[in-house]
């Protein structure tokens, strides 16, 4: 293993369960990717009723679940663990001496961490995942014991609140009745809606002329928005995605689902989601359907990132790796299409030859052949970085396999339809054109997405005929064209003056029957 790569462990002692995730860094990049995850539900938040204190049972409990979680860290040699510790923790009278057991028993150190960093922590965690455009985004994370609220926009958070509501607690403050009776029902349902009256309102004010009239887009981590989504995707579309990463839940369909699990006992609820969820499902369920309905948000997105990837980008910064935690957000993308080329083992100084050829074929021909603008000219860059993936797998048919290594390659930062089109323009780099018939191409879920793979991928095989033998011989490429006479001149610079570059425009001329068919122009070339 090279020296770049460094193998960390983050681990989350929360209210409900103890979480930890093993990822691998790649300094150099920089960038992670979770190798190892473990959960154990422990039930911590449940205290002791006279005094507050976490009680005998539920401090093993978790210290047994530590014990695993220092094993597996052992078996996958993992350098150092980051731990902390949440709400139950914090608050109970005993937390501290909880933490001193853990670290007297097991040689483990876990920081009790505030609401507020806990809430900047989970921040990091999504903005590793997800870009948010300069765009303001709320994130909902629903606890066992609280829920964070955090606007951001990918850079600094706007606004940081902790509120001490989550599943466990006020499953046991108000919940003794199954199925839940109208009296305590209501009794819960006020007491959500005092606890989130001050963020929502604090979040409304931010938020005045920070939208200029657009609806509020929201951002939904951890267990119970996960597995409200889960339960929505099995119901609509018969199977949970997976990753689950970006599938959006509607205000409609979670009032529904609310409804539901109000109205279903135990065992009804069981028969929803696993048991030990169904338990505290409905208080944490019904914490996001108000503050959804007091902010007026129509649908919220999953995220799979939260706090234990937040506390690896945060050892990352801690430690040097990232120089401003907050520009980690702005280049999410291009790190995860290096991290996957360095994974396939692509030669990206070819790569970046190949790309820049395309860019510089979609940049002169935009407003001649083709109206596409800068979210189109990044999948083009993405798919020209990757296009060489499949070399991977064999170099029969790489093309065919570089379309299966992106479209399962776990890049963040990308919708599945740009995911989607990223592999197609790969696949489409060699050989055949894009068909009716071919699946993947049936795949991409926009007529839009269609016609842009289709045209896309015709510069990408010009760029790559353009470094056959891929050692960069041309420098620069001019595009002359002539609408009247429907003709296209590309005019070549060789690096070497020499060079005839003979192999390149050999297979320039057995590419460009495409781009010709695509632009309804004919392509000559010149070499300068």
């Amino acid at each position: 293993m090279t020296s770049d790569v460094k193998t960390l462990a983050a681990i989350d002692v929360g209210t409900n369960s103890i979480h930890m995730v093993i990822v691998q860094i790649q300094t150099s990049i920089p960038s992670f990717s979770v190798i190892e995850s473990e959960k154990a539900t422990v039930r911590l938040g449940e205290r002791c009723a006279l005094t507050g204190n976490l009680t005998e049972d539920a401090m093993k409990r978790s210290l047994e679940a530590l014990k695993r979680c220092q094993e597996i860290c052992r078996t996958f040699k993992v350098e150092e663990i980051v731990a902390v510790a949440t709400s139950a923790t914090r608050e109970a009278p005993n937390g501290h001496d909880f933490i001193r057991r853990i670290y007297e028993e097991l040689g483990l150190h876990v920081e009790v961490i505030s609401g507020q960093e806990e809430a900047r922590r989970i921040y990091l965690g999504v903005i590793s995942a997800m870009e948010l455009k300069d765009e303001p985004h709320l994130l909902i994370d629903i606890g066992g014991g609280s829920t964070e609220m955090i606007l951001g926009d990918g850079r600094d958070p706007l606004h940081l609140s902790s509120t001490k509501i989550g599943a466990v607690r006020l499953t046991d403050l108000f919940v003794k009745t199954d199925p839940i009776s109208q009296l305590e029902y209501d009794r819960l349902l006020g007491y959500i809606l005092g606890s989130i009256e001050r963020p929502t309102d604090d979040l409304k004010c931010l938020l005045k002329d920070k939208l200029e009239d657009k609806t509020l887009k929201a951002i939904g981590t951890s267990g119970t928005i996960e597995t409200l989504i889960s339960l929505h995707a099995k119901e609509k579309l018969g199977l949970v995605p997976n990753p689950l990463q970006g599938y959006e839940l509607p205000f409609a369909d979670l009032e529904n689902i609310v409804w539901r699990l109000r109205r279903a006992n135990l065992e009804e609820r069981t028969a929803m989601v696993r048991q030990k969820r169904a338990e505290i499902i409905l208080a944490g369920a019904i914490v996001l359907l108000e503050t959804m309905r007091l902010l007026g948000i129509p649908k919220i997105m999953l995220c799979q990132r939260a706090l234990r990837e937040g506390l690896v980008v945060d050892w990352m910064i801690r430690h040097g790796y990232i120089e401003d935690g907050w520009r980690y957000q702005s280049t999410v993308r291009d790190r995860s299409i290096l991290k996957l080329a360095d994974k396939y083992g692509i030669d990206t100084k070819y790569a970046k030859q190949v790309a820049e050829h395309a860019l510089s074929l979609f940049d002169q021909t935009k407003g001649i052949f083709h109206e596409w603008g800068d979210d189109e000219r990044h999948l083009l860059w993405a798919a020209a970085m990757l296009h060489n993936a499949g070399h991977h797998v064999s170099h029969d048919a790489h093309h065919k396999h570089s379309y299966y290594l992106i479209r399962n390659g776990e890049l963040l930062g990308y919708t599945e339809s740009e995911i989607e089109a990223i592999a197609n323009l790969a696949r489409y780099h060699r050989k055949s054109e894009p068909k009716k018939k071919h699946d993947n191409f049936q795949r991409l879920d926009s007529e839009r997405l269609k016609v842009f793979v289709r045209q896309g991928s015709t510069f990408l095989r010009i760029a790559t005929a353009l470094d056959r033998r891929q050692i960069g011989a041309i420098a620069s490429i001019r595009v002359v064209c002539n609408p009247q006479t429907r003709a296209c001149s590309l005019q070549l610079k060789p690096r070497q003056p020499n060079d005839p570059c003979t192999l390149e425009l050999w297979s320039l001329d057995y590419k460009k029957q495409p781009f010709e068919a695509q632009f309804n122009f004919t392509l000559s070339v010149s070499l300068d």
